[in-house]
């Protein structure tokens, strides 16, 4: 039976909502509409602030909550207007909300996004708070697209890796038969800061301009700084093993001007230094291939898949492997995050699994989600 579910997914980058239609049939998907719909100004400040701890910050919170579904709304409704659909020909929204505080170590993480005022506002059933069940089986809460990426994209006769480049970097391993026997099974985990510190330091330099380093033009203007590179890699995360996933909260421009101490760096060097930070942070934890008779594939999405100058580094630190896009497997960069949302939506309804304990660490597969019916 095909059903149509809305994902919504806004990052730790906060550059927009991406909402995405799509029909699902079993695991077989389609996009069938897609747009990524702005943050207002003052409330992606709102947001900014709320990521880092503050006074008043429950009052301020809840404010957000609201604002938040607001906006997570006025997106469902352009997108139905886009596919000239009514809420009544969408079975479900599969509603990530926005993270602003990601704390696995100390057992929680938050989403805020009002799921109760958007199924209010939309009119369709949402399905939302997707983390908390894995993090009370002992499970990180995150990542949770390997499974997503398992179900789409994983081939019986390659060693195929997802590498999601948002705020934070993660990366879905989808061992095949080519993998030389190095893997038994999907796994997964975030590798550490993908945008979150390339857009920070360019909003500090830029304030009056966009709100990221476009195309990674300025990085590209600068020169690496290799010592600065080195003692940035020596953070104690790179080397955790997995399960792990971290968050803006610990690759702060705080934890940057301490690691800095003073030194009078152009602000195009470090720009360009953190691009090298996310891409020798991919690189070093990749999976090991050797003896895999197929050359390894890394496919991308998320925001940084349009960081050509990130992606021509990324891909000189990796000549072993080929490097391209998730478009080349039928889903858009801008869109496989959203899609994810709205196939843990659907996997909700049916009472099926939608984490796996091998990548977040719980303690067993389990239903994700709560519902909000209209």
């Amino acid at each position: 039976m095909t059903e149509r579910y809305i994902g919504l997914m806004s990052g730790t980058s906060m550059d927009g909502i991406d909402a995405v239609l799509v029909q699902l049939e079993g695991d077989a998907l389609r996009v069938e509409a897609a747009l990524c719909h702005p943050w207002p100004a003052d409330t992606a400040r709102t947001l900014h602030e709320l990521c880092t701890p503050g006074e008043n910050e429950i009052d301020r919170m809840g404010v957000a909550d609201n604002l938040v579904a607001r906006e997570f709304a006025a997106a469902t409704q352009a997108l139905l207007a886009k596919a000239a659909l009514t809420p009544k020909e969408i079975r479900a929204i599969g509603s990530h909300g926005q993270t602003i505080r990601h704390r696995p170590a100390l057992g929680f993480t938050l989403q805020i996004g009002n799921a109760a005022l958007l199924a209010a506002l939309t009119g369709i059933d949402v399905v939302a708070d997707f983390r908390t069940m894995d993090m009370a089986l002992g499970g990180q809460g995150a990542p949770l697209v390997p499974a997503f990426h398992q179900a789409l994209f994983a081939r019986p006769d390659a060693l195929r890796v997802v590498l999601n480049l948002g705020g934070i970097a993660n990366i879905s391993v989808l061992p095949g038969q080519a993998d030389g026997g190095a893997g038994s099974g999907v796994y997964g985990f975030d590798t550490g800061p993908a945008n979150t510190l390339l857009d920070g330091w360019y909003r500090r330099h830029h304030p009056h301009g966009d709100s990221y380093d476009a195309g990674g033009q300025w990085a590209a203007s600068g020169r690496l700084i290799p010592a600065l590179l080195e003692q940035l890699l020596a953070h104690p995360y790179f080397a955790a093993p997995a399960p792990k996933s971290t968050g803006r909260e610990m690759f702060t421009l705080d934890w940057l001007d301490g690691e800095l101490d003073g030194c009078a760096y152009a602000p195009a060097d470090v720009q360009r230094t953190l691009q090298s930070l996310t891409c020798h942070s991919i690189a070093r934890q990749l999976p090991a291939h050797s003896g895999a008779p197929t050359r390894p594939e890394l496919f991308v999405c998320g925001g940084g898949a349009h960081n050509a100058p990130l992606l021509a580094e990324l891909a000189a630190l990796l000549p072993d492997w080929h490097l391209t896009s998730t478009a080349q497997l039928g889903l858009a960069p801008d869109w496989v995050e959203g899609a994810a949302f709205a196939w843990l939506a659907q996997r909700f309804i049916q009472r099926k699994p939608g984490n796996l304990p091998a990548v977040t660490g719980a303690s067993r597969p389990a239903v994700l989600g709560a519902l909000y019916p209209a």
